[in-house]
């Protein structure tokens, strides 16, 4: 769906596709995907605005809470921002 549809409405037509197959499959472990995909396909279809993705943002995040889950109990913000910094930006 991502890789060879450009168009946005194109896309909405196979991620509805999609949600039917999984839907008449009755394989119930997709349930929950497909109730989260179907909740969510607004945001989901914005990638095809200008095909861009929030992944960096997310992986700048995980960058943070595990170098925060390494100084548990930091009490000096000024320096845990400072260290933040000098390591990640």
């Amino acid at each position: 769906m991502y890789e060879n549809n450009t168009n946005k409405d194109v896309a909405r037509l196979k991620l509805a596709q999609w949600y039917n197959e999984v839907e008449n499959s009755n394989f119930k472990s997709f349930n929950t995907i497909a109730r989260s995909i179907q909740i969510h396909y607004k945001p989901i279809l914005n990638y095809f605005n200008n095909r861009s993705t929030n992944a960096s943002a997310e992986s700048f995040n995980a960058k943070i809470k595990e170098f925060r889950s390494m100084f548990r109990g930091v009490r000096d913000v000024k320096f845990f921002l400072f260290r933040l910094t000098k390591l990640y930006a």
